[in-house]
């Protein structure tokens, strides 16, 4: 297992948030006024100090991991373009899956392919038909399904709407003629509108081991 990279970490340059006018040193307030240093409150200071400190890093990461994004496809394809003039072929599945791994094992690259989707207007149809059966249903419906529905269609704050439980109803088993028809209008309202390729990275300590996941995703850090 290989050590952890060092904590030394340099941040991006950040204005300060001081103008110097005639001599005197003001800050600029989120209106745009310059109110004198002096007047601003310690803890005002030093939470703008904070922030500060913070942004430089969060964007001297950012531009980490943009980089590492490059590198990382433009390795892979160097790879693969030597691979395909040797043998005329390429690694991974037709939708562009691939795993490589290090020739002792202990270190795997994934990259997967997902698509990206929306949903059209079938699914509206089918939130009707749904809220009919709820109501019919009421006294007997069962709790978790009553649950999955008013999940899948309630929204987040950008209006989406949760995906994972829309496709929970499509594993429910009711044989109700209706439910089938909702169904059938979700499993047509599926649009694919792109795809999105990800890199995930796992080491482990031996060959035996479980893969440990190389967290770039700063929530789960």
């Amino acid at each position: 297992m290989t050590n952890p990279p060092s904590s030394q970490f340099e941040p991006a340059p950040i204005p300060d948030g001081r103008v110097i006018a005639n001599g005197n040193t003001y800050m600029t307030d989120a209106k745009g006024g310059l109110i004198p240093v002096d007047l601003v409150k310690a803890q005002d200071q030093l939470q703008d100090e904070t922030v500060r400190k913070i942004i430089g890093h969060a964007l001297a990461l950012s531009g980490q991991t943009t980089r590492f994004k490059a590198h990382t496809f433009e390795d892979i394809g160097d790879f693969e373009a030597i691979l395909e003039q040797e043998y005329g072929g390429k690694i991974g599945g037709k939708r562009g899956n691939k795993t490589l791994m290090s020739f002792d094992g202990l270190f795997r690259i994934q990259v997967a392919v997902a698509d990206q989707i929306d949903f059209g207007p079938e699914l509206q149809i089918a939130k009707g038909i749904l809220d009919e059966l709820m109501t019919e249903w009421a006294a007997n419906a069962r709790p978790e399904v009553q649950a999955i529905i008013t999940n899948a269609f309630n929204t987040d704050k950008e209006g989406q709407i949760n995906r994972a439980e829309i496709f929970k109803l499509l594993r429910l088993d009711i044989e109700d003629e209706r439910w089938q028809c909702a169904m059938r209008a979700i499993r047509d309202a599926i649009r694919v509108i792109g795809q999105a390729t990800y890199v995930r990275c796992y080491q482990r300590p031996a060959p035996d081991a479980r893969w440990q996941h190389i967290t770039i995703d700063l929530a789960k850090a």
